[in-house]
């Protein structure tokens, strides 16, 4: 019996011994050539993406193993979301390269670059499509391009909250603009807020409550005038602080350095 046992253990170690000694395959994920395994179609992404009623222009391999990412166009504009090999997850936002701490794309040189926004005449603004926060008769004016849905912009809804109360004579005008692409829910929660203008929407939206369902095309003049006035001007992302100058404001986006900002401090 131990002899039949010690020829088991001895082919064992032998076949283990030629595994480990065995060269790498010449196909298969080890050698890092994913698409030889895994594929996805323009007409495929098509379909999975669907729901969000966009056009698919091109299926790459995504920067970072194991997704493919998709060019895609929506309402003029273009973007990029990436879906897991799998074909089950779809994921958004960018990938960051760690050692130049800079996006990287697989479609980089497909997207437009967007125009630099360093800010804009303040007279220029579609104001009467605005929510004021605070003195709506006020002159000192501060202006939010905002996102009901973006997660950031909800936090400096709170923020601004604040910052009525320590300004009272303050105008925080509001300027909603969803980021379809990114919240796809958002413009319609956009449409209700500005058809009713009421404040107590407002801040529904931001907290993310439920609100009126849209009827018809009402909002829908406003939420495009202001969504095409920040595509001529470069806002491409939310939230957009602009000083009463008009200037870009970049500090730390809480209600006190907001305030210290507009006293010149």
């Amino acid at each position: 019996m131990f002899k039949i046992i010690s020829s088991v253990v001895a082919l064992l170690l032998l076949s283990l011994g030629s595994a480990f000694a065995m060269p790498a395959a010449k196909d298969g994920c080890g050698t890092m050539e994913c698409s030889k395994c895994h594929s996805l179609t323009v007409k495929e992404a098509g379909e999975l993406l669907s729901f969000a009623g966009v056009t698919v222009k091109s299926v790459k391999p995504a920067p970072s193993h194991g997704m493919h990412e998709v060019l895609f166009e929506k309402d003029g504009g273009m973007g990029i979301v990436f879906i897991d090999y799998g074909k089950k997850h779809l994921i958004q936002g960018m990938i960051i390269d760690l050692k130049t701490k800079e996006p990287v794309a697989a479609h980089e040189k497909d997207i437009p670059k967007p125009k630099q926004f360093t800010g804009v005449d303040p007279k220029l603004i579609p104001v009467q499509h605005a929510v004021v926060m605070g003195n709506s008769k006020s002159a000192k004016k501060l202006y939010v391009f905002t996102d009901p849905d973006c997660p950031y912009c909800r936090t400096l809804h709170s923020e601004l909250q604040k910052l009525e109360k320590l300004m009272p004579d303050l105008s925080i005008t509001i300027m909603l603009y969803p980021l379809r692409q990114l919240h796809p829910h958002a413009y319609d929660k956009a449409r209700v807020v500005l058809s009713k203008k009421k404040r107590d929407l407002l801040d529904k939206a931001f907290e993310g409550k439920d609100l009126p369902k849209v009827k018809g095309d009402e909002g829908k003049a406003a939420v495009d005038a202001i969504i095409a006035f920040a595509g001529e001007q470069g806002i491409n992302g939310t939230p957009m602080i602009l000083l009463p100058d008009g200037k870009v404001y970049q500090g730390q986006r809480t209600a006190e350095a907001l305030k210290a900002a507009l006293e010149g401090k």
